[in-house]
């Protein structure tokens, strides 16, 4: 992070215009401070500066207004649906999963390290590619795939499984089912893949889509907003996942692809296309007056926006507008750059 500069926007917050216009030379000028798109993004800052400056008095009770609370809930249930994709299960409770796959001692112990290393490796694909991917391909994707592999652990587990009785596996009550064979490494590989499915689909973008939704008025409050509630139900999960091996054992996973299910159906319709967009932009998608009330464009008619991002800073105009009309913008508002593209700040 000390190697990354400033947001434009926030130094353009504090009067330290220089700076912002540093930045836009960087990110979009290739080093040229009068490149007419940096030039267009700059003013455009200043406008919203300045109206930012006039609207000042900013409370969470905004949050909840009606031209905000569509953006309020999608970004909760972002923070929400991450945490309800059972990643808990497979993250903070896998030695007893594996326990219960006849996984033993210290290979146990390796094997549940694999998937931090899957975890870790799976992530750099979205670091390259998700602002190509765009943030609605890669939720829904990841919440389809991750079902799958969630409703095939417990159904492997209800077939060829047996309960290991009152004190569970090796004493360990939570490990409540036992399965062996090749079953068992079925289990283990779904195990694996689930991880794989989510370290590039939920696990960064619930953290990138969050900040992309609000204007920067309230953006620090939301986000904050949001974020209490992936804490909230991260404490609940830890609770509930150990007692619930206990007592309803395999169905464990049927609750969590039945979430993961529920998410895939809830992002479909109600998380528009961030991608590419700059806030402005944004700001017309869930503002729409040609789109649902209190909803705007719906989610399903945005696209990624990020090729017309890239022909806008080559200031190729004319190309953008065309693209612009692919990429789910209202149809009655004006062609422009925007001030701040949300692929390139968070």
């Amino acid at each position: 992070m000390f190697f990354l500069p400033e947001s434009p926007r926030w130094l353009a917050r504090k009067d330290r215009w220089d700076e912002a216009h540093a930045v836009l030379t960087l990110v979009h000028g290739k080093g040229d401070s009068n490149n007419p798109f940096v030039l267009r993004e700059l003013e455009e800052i200043r406008e919203m500066v300045n109206f930012e400056k006039q609207n000042s008095d900013v409370t969470y009770l905004e949050l909840l207004k009606p031209h905000m609370i569509n953006r309020t809930h999608i970004g909760v249930f972002t923070q929400i649906w991450s945490q309800l994709t059972g990643m808990n299960v497979m993250m903070y409770y896998i030695t007893y999963v594996f326990l219960m796959a006849g996984v033993r001692g210290n290979a146990n112990l390796v094997a549940s390290s694999i998937q931090y290393v899957i975890n870790v490796v799976m992530t750099v694909p979205a670091l390259l590619y998700v602002d190509r991917w765009g943030r609605r391909p890669t939720l829904l994707v990841g919440s389809t795939l991750m079902m799958t592999w969630l409703f095939a652990n417990a159904g492997i587990l209800a077939s060829y499984g047996k309960w290991a009785g009152p004190n569970g596996v090796q004493n360990t009550r939570e490990a409540s089912w036992e399965v062996s064979g090749a079953p068992s490494k079925a289990v283990i590989a779904c195990s694996y893949l689930f991880v794989a499915s989510y370290a590039p689909t939920w696990g960064p973008v619930s953290w990138i889509y969050p900040p992309e939704l609000y204007p920067l008025r309230v953006r620090g409050k939301a986000v904050a907003l949001a974020t209490s509630f992936n804490w909230a139900f991260n404490f609940a999960l830890g609770y509930f996942v150990p007692p619930a091996f206990v007592n309803i054992k395999w169905q464990t996973y049927l609750i969590f692809g039945v979430f993961c299910l529920a998410m895939t159906i809830h992002t479909f319709f109600m998380f528009p296309e961030t991608a590419g967009k700059t806030l402005e932009e944004v700001v017309d998608i869930f503002e729409d007056p040609n789109g649902i009330k209190h909803v705007g464009t719906p989610a399903w008619k945005t696209r990624v926006g990020t090729k017309r991002t890239v022909m806008l800073e080559q200031n190729r105009f004319d190309e953008a507008g065309q693209a612009e009309k692919g990429a789910g913008k209202p149809a009655d508002n004006p062609d422009r750059s925007g001030s701040e593209t949300v692929e390139t700040k968070a």
